[in-house]
């Protein structure tokens, strides 16, 4: 009896978890930008009808300046010689590539290479002047870009790790090329996780085994043909519309397997260090990229040291992304079509000697804009789904074997950027162990710029069989 009143609250606490007249792309002029696929991106060349703040500092050579980027992203090493890099300075933003494009928080010599930390910054903070759009991009030949092994990839990340100065690369790798393909391998925070996307959608396996407890599924974002369209005007350093949608049709899927033996129950929330980018070359001079990111969050809470316990379940969600702003109003531009496809529900199984839950929440970001990995800035709509599952105790089966699902589906949308809170805090962490070279000190990031919204798009929760003690009456 306890048990089974056990999965009914925990389904309460799983559920509570899943709370949950444009310029278009153009080649870019001769010598301006750096090839079809540079390594750190394309060089900017700003056409005539595009104004960048006066802070904004363009060092010249794109990606031929660039000699090494840290995992972390936040440290450039750059030719000290290159076109204007000795105009970068404290409180200035350097605009070296359209992946590289970041508030300068300090600088340094060493080796011969200029060492640039960088934050992160919003459109405005870049862009005063101009008026952005494409329309019809299709989405079907990715570049995939792996930030390689960043601290906040980290459970526990040492001193002196590779956030703020670059290391020598023997003791903190620089990022491996770009690679064709929406597929790449990374580890986060124990977790080993495969990205892949485009064909049938976007999504992550993962896999997590510590000895006592074994974890595996994929979360994906299913999605047929993905094309998508934008539109950005700023005046006077204000965005005064933006708009960006997403179509193809998409639904959601997700399968797990969840063992434990002994183990602890955790809950891990990362950032999944992988970008997947189509770069569509210069907008009004600006070298500017659709990049899909994603974000996993894997939470247990089960009742007893043994057990097993798996599930699988498809839904569709919606025809169309995206969303609208003009003149201080925003929209939701999310067309509604959610229907089951494969009941997760149904699927529930396993040899529970206790109650056992999971959440998994998988979150997916289409951003149009600059910058990579965490400081990608730009308009942005990101899906977060939370699926929470329970199970009861396997040895009260006969009388009543409880099972009970909450599915959350909500949207967030911006212009701007906006950082997970435990990945800021980590790396504020560590640059304020830093010694400032030039500046007076090297000043925290912050995890969001620019105005963000959000909405519900689904939620729902489901137990069975519908007693009581499963926490529901018959009929």
């Amino acid at each position: 009896m306890r048990g089974r009143r056990l999965l009914a609250a925990g389904l309460v606490v799983l559920l509570a978890l899943t709370g949950c007249g444009a310029f278009g792309p153009e080649p870019g002029p001769a010598g301006a930008g750096d090839g079809e696929q540079p390594r750190y991106g394309q060089a900017p060349a700003p056409g005539k009808d595009v104004t960048l703040q006066p802070d904004v500092v363009l060092v010249g050579g794109g990606s031929r300046t660039v000699r090494s980027v840290s995992p972390d992203g936040l440290t450039w090493r750059l030719d000290p010689g290159a076109r204007d890099a000795d105009r970068l300075a404290p409180g200035r933003v350097m605009f070296v590539t359209g992946r590289g494009v970041g508030r300068v928080l300090d600088l340094a010599e060493d080796g011969g290479d200029l060492v640039v930390t960088i934050g992160p910054v919003t459109l405005t903070e870049v862009i005063r002047d101009g008026t952005f759009g494409g329309d019809g991009i299709i989405l079907d030949r990715p570049t995939v870009y792996v930030a390689g092994e960043p601290s906040w990839t980290r459970e526990t990340a040492a001193a002196g790790g590779t956030l703020g100065r670059s290391r020598p690369l023997a003791v903190a790798p620089a990022q491996p090329p770009p690679a064709p393909g929406g597929q790449a391998g990374a580890t986060a925070h124990g977790y080993r996780v495969q990205t892949f996307c485009c064909a049938g959608g976007v999504g992550t396996h993962f896999t997590y085994d510590d000895g006592g407890l074994r974890l595996a599924g994929t979360v994906t974002l299913t999605v047929g043909r993905p094309a998508a369209s934008f539109h950005l005007a700023v005046g006077a350093g204000r965005v005064n519309r933006a708009e960006l949608e997403i179509g193809g049709g998409f639904g959601i899927k997700v399968d797990f397997t969840a063992g434990i033996d002994g183990g602890q129950n955790h809950r891990r929330t990362f950032p999944v260090p992988v970008d997947i980018a189509f770069p569509i070359g210069l907008v009004a001079g600006l070298p500017l990229s659709f990049t899909v990111s994603q974000t996993l969050e894997v939470a247990t809470a089960f009742g007893a040291r043994r057990g097993t316990f798996r599930g699988a379940g498809e839904y569709a969600l919606a025809g169309k992304l995206g969303f609208g702003y003009a003149d201080g109003r925003v929209g939701s531009r999310v067309t509604e079509g959610f229907a089951r496809r494969a009941s997760l529900l149904d699927s529930l199984t396993g040899v529970p000697v206790g109650v056992m839950g999971l959440v998994v929440r998988h979150g997916v970001r289409f951003t149009m804009g600059i910058s990579a990995f965490l400081f990608t800035a730009g308009i942005w709509f990101e899906l977060i789904t939370s699926y929470g599952a329970t199970i009861g105790s396997a040895l009260g089966a006969p009388y009543a074997l409880c099972r009970g699902v909450g599915l959350g589906v909500r949207a967030r949308f911006g212009i701007g950027y906006r950082i997970l809170e435990p990945v800021v805090q980590v790396i504020n962490k560590f640059l304020s162990l830093l010694s400032p070279s030039r500046a007076p000190r090297i000043p925290p990031i912050v995890a969001s710029g620019g105005p963000s919204w959000s909405a519900d798009v689904y939620r729902n929760q489901e137990v069975i069989p519908p007693v009581s003690i499963c926490g529901q009456l018959p009929g």
